[in-house]
């Protein structure tokens, strides 16, 4: 995989698909920026292991859905690197409910996690990236986004949002060379997954063509194409990773 630039933001990086995402980034030359809120020392943890394989990482603590931290935070990593070349948005958090016992504040915390520091990032990265006519935006979406979901109607207007958001700054970005795309997940093997029951795994991959879950690589190997230069004519798009779940 080629890349024209050295560093990476991943947002909410300490565990799960970002981590993954990191470790992969990692692996293919990049500066990882592991993003973390809390539990420090679970991102410490994942430097050390990007580190000892030979990569490059740094940790930085910050809430994503909080302007301030957000500006803050990418002005450490520029005054550090001189630059943010990438940024992969994946920061975000579940709260469901049926709509009908769901509170102004139950929607409007998953809003602000997952849409707006989306919004904040891609903002921040394309004052960046325009200066230097070079970059490009993932944002970590979801197929809840593209079809709805029974007790996710938070879930999906922060990542259906998330997707039409993408679009208008690939509209804006493209002139100055900045690339914004997404992907969209199905569903993928977490500590989550791991606590369902056998017959209830098995109904669920029943409805996925390929039958199978997928894995936190399938995710992070796709963010690494949309980055790389092999993707350098793909902007706005939304990448579907979800054996087939919804097409």
């Amino acid at each position: 995989m080629k890349f024209q630039g050295s560093n990476v933001l991943i947002t909410g990086a300490s565990k799960g698909i970002g981590a993954q995402i990191a470790k992969t980034l990692a692996g293919y030359g990049l500066k990882v920026w592991i993003n973390y809120r809390s539990k420090p020392e679970i991102a410490d943890a994942l430097q050390k292991e990007i580190e000892s394989n030979g990569g490059k990482a740094a940790v930085i603590k910050f809430d994503a859905s909080v302007e301030e931290e957000f500006v803050s935070a990418i002005k450490v990593i520029v005054e550090s690197d001189g630059t943010l070349n990438y940024l992969v948005n994946n920061a975000g958090i579940t709260n469901d409910k049926l709509a009908l016992r769901m509170s102004v504040g139950d929607f409007e915390s998953v809003i602000d996690a997952n849409l707006k520091s989306c919004f904040i990032g891609c903002r921040e990265a394309l004052k960046i990236m325009s200066k230097q006519r070079f970059g490009s935006v993932v944002n970590i979406a979801s197929i809840i986004g593209e079809r709805g979901n029974m007790g996710q109607s938070n879930y999906a207007a922060s990542k259906g949002g998330m997707i039409a958001m993408s679009k208008s700054f690939a509209y804006e970005g493209a002139p100055r060379n900045v690339r914004f795309n997404c992907i969209t997940p199905g569903f993928i093997k977490s500590d989550m997954t791991d606590e369902l029951k056998p017959e209830v795994a098995e109904s669920y991959m029943k409805n996925i063509p390929l039958t199978r879950f997928g894995e936190a690589s399938d995710v992070a190997e796709a963010v690494a194409f949309l980055l790389s230069e092999h993707s350098n004519y793909i902007t706005g798009e939304v990448l579907k990773v979800n054996g087939g779940l919804y097409m």
